[in-house]
């Protein structure tokens, strides 16, 4: 097709697009096509602005890296993660649910670790946190030997391939649920902290005057084949940032309850206070358990 004007240009490229085999491809570069063509004329994108967008394309793909996700981080910081996510869960989007973004940090083969035993695997300072959970079916029956990986910052905001002090595989393990879908572990307290700066996704948060914190928060990834894979994060609702997350990640449903004792614990003689306990319970849809990639090795 010969080009007579710019209203051309989106016509010749969906005549492309309708060739595509694959029709869920199809679809999807078809609407692509209409909203960035759209989105370059609303705002009447200029020639500079195209090459400087370009750019920041290209330097998101040079900052990712074994051990750090610029695209992850940026898709985050526009509300794309969380949205995805809310649409794909919880009676496709028409029902809150506890599914969560999975975020830039986690790592595949987490350390075996038997329930109540703890994943603090070097000098790591902070209130003792007990974690108590259990893993349920969409009618509340609970789902044994699933597989529960869960992973967390440290309480001064970094994780373990982050920070040079802490043991590889730090604040991370993989437990597996009992008979009654019950599993325990031991950590410390974690605490909200500032995604990386030095690249794409901090130049935009300076630009727009936003501040680059998430709130405290616990991940969970749960397994089990028949089921949907589970990521889940549960967030302290006493953090600070708890309504303005940077990744947009906070739905009512992933608020927990972290209380804090002052007293001793009652069975674990060293802890004499503060410490902090939850109980959370994960819910699982039936459905295929496919692994997502990890951003990070």
């Amino acid at each position: 097709m010969i080009i007579a004007r710019e209203q051309d240009v989106t016509a010749a490229v969906l005549a492309v697009m309708e060739r595509t085999s694959d029709p869920r491809m199809r679809q999807i570069m078809i609407s692509l096509v209409k909203h960035l063509h759209g989105f370059v004329r609303d705002v009447r994108l200029t020639e500079k602005e195209f090459r400087d967008a370009t750019a920041v394309i290209a330097e998101l793909g040079k900052l990712t890296t074994d051990t750090h996700n610029e695209v992850v981080l940026m898709a985050g910081s526009l509300g794309v993660s969380p949205l995805v996510c809310l649409l794909n869960n919880g009676d496709n989007g028409n029902t809150e649910t506890d599914q969560s973004l999975l975020g830039p940090f986690w790592r595949l083969n987490s350390p075996r670790v038997e329930n109540g035993g703890s994943i603090v695997r070097s000098e790591t300072p902070g209130a003792p946190l007990f974690v108590n959970g259990r893993v349920v079916d969409s009618e509340g029956n609970p789902v044994a030997a699933a597989e529960v990986d869960v992973w967390h910052a440290s309480p001064v905001g970094l994780y373990e391939n982050q920070d040079p002090d802490q043991a590889d595989m730090n604040l991370r393990g993989k437990l597996t649920t009992d008979a009654d879908g019950r599993f325990a572990f031991r950590s410390v307290m974690m605490v909200g902290y500032p995604i990386p700066i030095d690249g794409v996704v901090g130049r935009l948060l300076k630009a727009q005057g936003r501040h680059p914190y998430r709130p405290a928060h616990l991940h969970a990834l749960v397994f089990k084949p028949g089921f949907k894979v589970l990521i889940s994060q549960v967030y302290d609702p006493n953090d600070p940032h708890i309504d303005s997350d940077v990744q947009f990640g906070v739905t009512q449903a992933l608020i927990g309850n972290f209380v804090r004792h002052e007293t001793p614990h009652p069975s674990v003689t060293e802890v004499t206070g503060p410490w902090y306990s939850i109980d959370h319970t994960y819910r699982l849809e039936a459905g295929e358990a496919v692994l997502p990639r990890p951003p990070i090795k």
